[in-house]
């Protein structure tokens, strides 16, 4: 297949893939078995980036794929669909699965799909000792009869168990657990995979996923089948579900979880005693309907101090003003008028739409600091499984826009940064979902760089003035997600959601993370900022943004009833949406604006298109066509509910 040797390098090396779970400590495995000298790209076709390393067992090489976290073979999203492609296309000789110690059930179930697939593999139970503190007890000796594999326990923050482990990757073995299916799953499996072809994982396995309902498997049997078989096979599996009189899927997965409850009860033993009571307690009322909700706004009101106060006001003004404002850039600045002839080229350094000046200012100066205290608040709210706890907290409200729960973490990740909020939509199972994600984003969500002058030029106003424009945000999102919801196609998808324990963060998990996540930003994200300031920069030099600003005038003083001088300020806001709030709050200081002019421009510019960066990530993650609908849209969506503000405000003639 295509991606099998997609580096050059690896022809000649047998891969060992490392799978398990989200948030068993995978990564943190991958990073002590190969150390730090990594490739990270992203997986042929797709957006999930893959990361893989050499590593060395017993004087021979291997290369360690490091495969996105999964609930199931049968993807269900796009990270799973990567993950089973790598089984499937880059064959790897073995697999090193990663499990939750706490939670062995789930563990066993991708364990069962690894023996239905004919996958060597070997077993490593991370978190061993928060297993310890809950009261659990797993018989590992007996774990290893059942399975017929290795099993190794382990703790991977503090190392214990790697040196096991790597031992005992040496020695995969195939386990022959298989669960029992219905007659008429049975037959049907049977009859596709006479059909199959040969391939690196078995055609049985490949048959239950069909009869699982797995559409992404369509590409690959249409690149390995003629259309008749093809047509054949869909008929067996239609058949199937007309035998069984419902749910062919429900009945494989209950079958596999029959098996990992009588294996995973046969070899746990429950003490009873649970440490770390408090923390218990703590995650049972972070998820009550009533008691949560203060504690999800503390914690909001937390990561607000921490990033935007902190990260948006402290650290932003010391790299923007002192580090930048007074070293840097004039340090630059001098040298390219001393060494640079050509003013052209200076000013594509240093001038008003420079690389240097604005690109790399922006980037690091101003979004940098927010994105590492977010980043660092992220992975405490994240390690302290205290995420997937908002996502139930907020599912509800989700629901009524068509999404569930999980939307909420790129919604808090777009309070930091929309460009990386938009990459993070990457967790939701469809691209339905990632679509109305991506769109609310761009319409709704300020980023915290915006939002601190927006609260500002609130500030000076009214608390009355406040809850207006926090109040039309929030209608805004809830009407357009709701109608978005009703014109994307594809159907709404169910809520799974595991919840581990709330625990205390491990500092090196947080340190790790944050690296990984800022390296990232540090390759994705700035080069955007750089490409937007060069077109920002031709169309200077082209005359062409003072062309816009006449074209655009009629529309921001006939339909938002402002100034003509705010135009300039919706047009900056494209390229930094803080620059054009800083436009708004000078105007309002210069008191060109009224205070109902003040809350009509800022839902408008809150509302507008999302800066350059972002949109460029939106081209990167839905491709051309949909991130020019979804800016059409948001463009268009910004001036209408801006025009109906401006009319209700100024009817009912409101004291601000």
């Amino acid at each position: 297949m295509q991606h099998r040797h997609r580096h050059g390098h690896e022809k000649d090396i047998e891969k060992i893939a490392l799978l398990g779970n989200p948030n068993v400590g995978k990564s943190v495995i991958f990073g002590l078995l190969t150390g730090k000298y990594v490739t990270v790209s992203n997986y042929p076709g797709t957006t999930v980036e893959i990361t893989r390393s050499s590593i060395n067992l017993n004087k021979s090489r291997y290369l360690l794929i490091d495969t996105p976290g999964v609930n199931s073979l049968v993807p269900m999203s796009e990270d799973e669909k990567v993950t089973r492609d790598i089984l499937l296309n880059e064959e790897p000789s073995n697999v090193v699965q990663v499990g939750d110690a706490k939670n062995l059930k789930r563990t066993l179930l991708i364990t069962i799909q690894l023996a239905e697939m004919g996958m060597p593999s070997v077993l490593a139970l991370n978190m061993a000792d928060e297993a310890t503190e809950k009261g659990i007890s797993i018989d590992i000796g007996k774990l290893k009869e059942f399975l017929g594999i290795e099993v190794v326990s382990t703790i991977a923050p503090q190392r214990k168990g790697i040196r096991e482990l790597k031992e005992a990757m040496l020695k995969p073995n195939l386990s022959a657990i298989r669960p029992k299916y219905h007659p008429s799953i049975e037959y049907a499996a049977a009859d596709i995979a006479d059909l199959l072809p040969h391939g690196h994982i078995s055609k049985k396995s490949l048959a239950l996923m069909i009869l699982s309902g797995d559409c992404s498997l369509m590409d690959w049997m249409k690149d390995n089948l003629a259309e008749p078989s093809i047509g054949h096979i869909l008929s067996i599996k239609d058949n199937c579900e007309a035998q069984l009189k419902g749910s062919t899927a429900l009945h494989i997965n209950k079958a596999r979880l029959q098996l990992a409850e009588k294996i995973a009860d046969s070899v746990t033993t429950k003490t009873g005693i649970t440490s770390w009571k408090p923390l218990a307690v703590a995650g049972n009322l972070s998820m009550h309907q009533v008691y949560g909700i203060p504690i999800l706004l503390a914690v909001l009101y937390a990561v607000y101090l921490f990033v935007g106060v902190f990260g948006a006001g402290t650290l932003v003004d010391f790299f923007e003003e002192t580090i930048f404002g007074q070293y840097i850039n004039p340090s630059v600045t001098k040298l390219a008028q001393t060494f640079v002839p050509w003013q052209l080229l200076q000013d594509l350094l240093v001038g008003q739409y420079g690389i240097v000046t604005v690109a790399l200012t922006y980037a690091l100066a101003i979004i940098l600091p927010i994105t590492i205290t977010f980043f660092i608040a992220f992975g405490l709210l994240e390690d302290s499984g205290y995420l997937p706890r908002l996502a139930i907290m907020s599912n509800r409200f989700f629901n009524l826009m068509g999404l569930n729960g999980k939307a909420v973490l790129p919604m808090v990740l777009g309070l930091g940064c929309g460009t990386m909020a938009i990459m993070t939509t990457r967790i939701l199972e469809t691209k339905r979902d990632r679509i109305i994600t991506t769109f609310l984003l761009a319409l709704a969500i300020p980023c915290s760089a915006q939002l601190g002058v927006i609260l500002g030029m609130l500030g000076a106003l009214s608390i009355k003035a406040a809850i207006i424009w926090t109040s039309c945000i929030i209608i805004v999102l809830f009407i357009s997600g709701f109608l978005a919801s009703k014109i994307v196609i594809g159907g709404k998808t169910n809520f799974f959601l595991e919840i581990p324990p709330i625990r205390i963060p491990n500092i090196m998990n947080i340190i790790i993370k944050t690296i990984g996540r800022v390296e990232w930003y540090l390759k994705e994200a700035v080069p955007l900022f750089i490409l937007g300031t060069l077109i920002l920069f031709t169309l200077n030099e082209l005359d062409l943004i003072k062309r816009i600003e006449a074209a655009a005038s009629p529309i921001v003083v006939n339909l938002l009833s402002l100034p003509q001088e705010t135009t300039s300020s919706f047009i900056m806001g494209f390229l930094r949406r803080d620059y054009g709030a800083a436009g708004l709050f000078d105007l309002s200081q210069k008191g060109l604006l009224t205070p109902v002019q003040s809350i009509v421009s800022l839902v408008t510019i809150t509302l507008f298109v999302p800066c350059l960066a972002s949109f460029f990530m939106i081209i990167k993650e839905m491709g051309i066509k949909t991130a020019l609908v979804i800016i059409t849209i948001v463009f268009t969506l910004a001036i209408i509910y801006g025009s109906t503000i401006n009319l209700i405000l100024n009817s009912i003639n409101i004291n601000l």
